[in-house]
Parts: C-alpha cells; sequence; structure tokens
C-alpha cells in the first residue's frame, strides 16, 4: 500500500509534462504523415522539424542550463546530479522523442555518430572559429551537433544568432550552459571541429515513425 501511496504521489515536473507534451505531438504528426501521399508526407516532415526546433532551441535544452558538469555524469533530469557532455547531447535527443542508444552513443567519439545522423556536415582542421560561424549564417538557422578534440555540444542558429550549448567541463559547477563561439571555451580552443546539421529529412522521418537513429543509412 505504501509503495502505491509513492507512486501515486510522486510529482510530476513540468520537464515530464514537456516530454510527454512532445511524444503526443510526435504521434499526431505521424497519424498525418501514414495518412497522405508523397507531397502531404513532405509538408508533416517541414512542419515537424520546425516544431522540434522550436521546442529543443525554447525548451528542453534553456531546462538544462545550469545542470552540473562531471566526467562521468549520467542524469537523467535537469539540474539534479550532473551531466557529462555526451550524455548531455544524447540524453536531450532521446527527450525529444528520439530513439537511440543512449549509454553506447554517449561514450563514443562524436564523429562517426555525427556522420551518420547529420545530412549536412563540416570539418574544420586549425581554422579560426569565425570560419565556423560563418558558415553556420550560410547554412541558416537549425540545430547542429559538434564535435570537438575531446568534447560534444550543440549549436543553435536562431535569427542568425549562433550559440554554443554544452556541459562545459571548463566551468563544472555551471555545467550546461549556453554561449557565443568564441570566448574561453572548448570550441574556440580545439584544433578539429566537426560540426553536423541535425533534423534533415531522414533524422525527421525516424522521429515521425519512431524508427531507431541506428537503422539510419
Amino acid at each position: 500500500m505504501l509503495a502505491l501511496l509513492l507512486i501515486a504521489t510522486s510529482p510530476v515536473t513540468p520537464y515530464t509534462e514537456l516530454k510527454a507534451s512532445i511524444e503526443s505531438k510526435r504521434l499526431a504528426f505521424h497519424s498525418d504523415y501514414i495518412a497522405t501521399d508523397s507531397f502531404g508526407k513532405a509538408r508533416v516532415i517541414e512542419s515537424a522539424r520546425s516544431y522540434l526546433f522550436d521546442r529543443l532551441a525554447l525548451d528542453i535544452l534553456p531546462a538544462w542550463h545550469g545542470t552540473k558538469w562531471d566526467f562521468n555524469g549520467t542524469t537523467r533530469t535537469p539540474k539534479q546530479g550532473s551531466i557529462a557532455c555526451g550524455y548531455f547531447v544524447n540524453t536531450v535527443l532521446q527527450d525529444a522523442g528520439f530513439r537511440l542508444p543512449r549509454i553506447k552513443w554517449s561514450q563514443m567519439a562524436a564523429e562517426p555518430i555525427t556522420v551518420k545522423t547529420c545530412h549536412v556536415m563540416k570539418r574544420f582542421r586549425d581554422r579560426p572559429v569565425g570560419e565556423v560561424e560563418a558558415w553556420l549564417r550560410a547554412q541558416g538557422d537549425g540545430l547542429y551537433k559538434v564535435g570537438l578534440d575531446s568534447h560534444v555540444g550543440f549549436i543553435v542558429v536562431r535569427d542568425g544568432l549562433a550559440r554554443f550549448v554544452h556541459s562545459n567541463y571548463y566551468q563544472r559547477e555551471v555545467g550546461v550552459m549556453s554561449e557565443p563561439l568564441e570566448g574561453n571555451n572548448p570550441l574556440s580552443h580545439s584544433h578539429y571541429r566537426i560540426v553536423g546539421r541535425l533534423l534533415g529529412d531522414a533524422m525527421m522521418i525516424a522521429w515521425i515513425t519512431g524508427a531507431d537513429l541506428t537503422t539510419l543509412p
């Protein structure tokens, strides 16, 4: 009886509600997707991409700000415990509704996962970070994944403004933050960078249909 009472009174957090809302919307997109022709499917994909980008940029990523960094951090709950950079990236994508092997991918190098999930990408070796920012501006608004010498994170480009969102081992007590690309951070100091654009058509179809990202070609 006590166990049942504890389950019944467990608090539903705003983040839990956010994930449930996103899943409900994903199912609605799925229904629309399977019920229409190829032209309609393209419109569903574009609508789903716009919706998911907004939820990631405006809701999911900001919810994680202030979650402490730790090399062994694996928390599933924003602002509770700590989270390493790879776990941050893959937990965010999983919380957005993508099916993926969170633990395995969080412990892998960023490059092979970036190649698998990103439809557009560019590598920069010993180049100024200003070149990365110029390339991003040319690509346009969107969610990008960036792999560095020994770090991984997101770059959000919205209304032409690029921000580096990551679990920052330079400032461990702050951890997850959004900051400019240039500055005292791993992105500026890294010799190698691979930047890939997420939420391409193949990735969005996987999200809509509930397919695992490991099945992407």
